[in-house]
């Protein structure tokens, strides 16, 4: 038995949870040597009682690894563990990383640009088309938006960064197989192809009230920073915030309505010092100094030349109509190139990110210089 076999043999047995299991690899060396351990030597282990090591000591009797296996195998998802290159980097960081991941789609090098957007799974209007426009924003200049694939925002800022052709991560609260809420199945199959739909918890593991918590840690430990779109003061989006603040992650708030129940958990978190973040420049401008200046073009004003550059079709016509010495607004962006609002917004953001074109003060845009 190899190491990724014995870890998912682990986060089967009931009880042993990340913390257990982080003490019982540094007493025996690793986790095969922990199911090969006597009763009597599991109980040499800090936090392991009488419960906890019949039930490691006697694993075999209980779980079916075996089936298990197979239903991995024939699911077509793969399972990672910590030593993984895809194992996300940061969530290795927090204080109970998951044992295993299973996954259905790929974990990727990029993913380590990747920030979360939660709320609420009653929402608004305004909540539904504030997260889609902002999962549309992120993704499309290469950050990796994560949420949890349940209703109103989650669904949202899926689906947001789907339509930008970007990636997006699903963790879910359940065993991988389950579809919950059933009507985003066709939605997973579509994250899966373009990103993945990950868990912790093995198949057939229904959702319940503890699980979803378990969830969002996942949610805030593997990104570097948390948005909150849209949530009332009893919002599970604001576990996931206090997830983030304790793993000293960045906390974000979409303010809204000060009449509206669904903006007070928004409200609160910004009262005590979460950034309000009105478009995705807010979140950029926080975690620019982590894209690597090699993945980025290099300033005109670093190279004394306008850089070679690849530009969409879109984005070649905003930056003709931005022509040299010109500040113009966004209202003249859009009449300039003829593209409609919402895709002149989110190409001058593009643009700003390949540092051709530069925001200046009272929303004016020039090319670089």
């Amino acid at each position: 038995m190899d190491s990724r076999e014995a870890l998912i043999a682990l986060n089967l047995i009931e009880g042993v949870g990340p913390v257990r299991a982080r003490s019982l690899i540094e007493h025996f060396g690793g986790a095969p040597e922990i199911l090969s351990a006597s009763k009597h030597e599991l109980l040499r282990v800090r936090n392991i009682g009488d419960d906890t090591a019949e039930k490691i000591s006697g694993w075999e009797k209980s779980i079916d690894l075996a089936g298990e296996l197979k239903r991995i195998s024939d699911f077509g998802c793969h399972v990672l563990i910590s030593s993984d290159e895809n194992y996300p980097a940061s969530l290795r960081e927090i204080y109970d990383p998951p044992l295993v991941l299973y996954v259905k789609g790929e974990l990727t090098a990029k993913d380590k640009n990747a920030v979360a957007m939660v709320g609420s799974r009653q929402t608004t209007h305004y909540g539904i088309e504030t997260a889609r426009k902002l999962a549309y924003q992120l993704a499309y200049v290469g950050v990796t938006v994560v949420s949890g694939g349940a209703r109103g925002i989650d669904t949202a800022s899926h689906q947001g960064a789907l339509s930008a052709k970007g990636r997006t991560v699903a963790v879910l609260g359940t065993g991988i197989n389950i579809i919950f809420p059933t009507e985003n199945a066709e939605l997973f199959e579509r994250i899966a192809a373009n990103g993945a739909v990950i868990t912790q918890f093995p198949f057939n593991r229904p959702a319940d009230k503890q699980s979803f918590p378990i969830r969002n840690r996942i949610v805030a430990g593997m990104t570097l920073g948390t948005i909150v779109v849209e949530a009332n003061l009893s919002s599970g989006a604001l576990i996931t915030a206090n997830f983030a603040t304790e793993y000293g992650r960045q906390i974000f708030a979409v303010p809204g309505r000060i009449d509206s129940p669904r903006s007070k958990g928004c409200h609160e978190l910004i009262k005590k010092g979460a950034k309000l973040c009105e478009g995705a420049e807010d979140v950029l401008s926080e975690f620019e100094y982590l894209f690597p200046t090699s993945n980025r073009p290099a300033a005109p004003n670093e190279t004394g030349v306008l850089p070679a550059l690849e530009l969409s079709a879109n984005e070649q016509k905003v930056f003709d109509a931005l022509k040299t010495d010109d500040e113009l607004t966004t209202d003249e962006v859009i009449r300039a190139s003829g593209l409609p609002s919402s895709a002149v917004s989110v190409t001058l953001l593009s643009l700003e990110m390949k540092r051709v074109v530069r925001q200046l003060p009272g929303k004016l845009f020039v090319r670089n210089a």
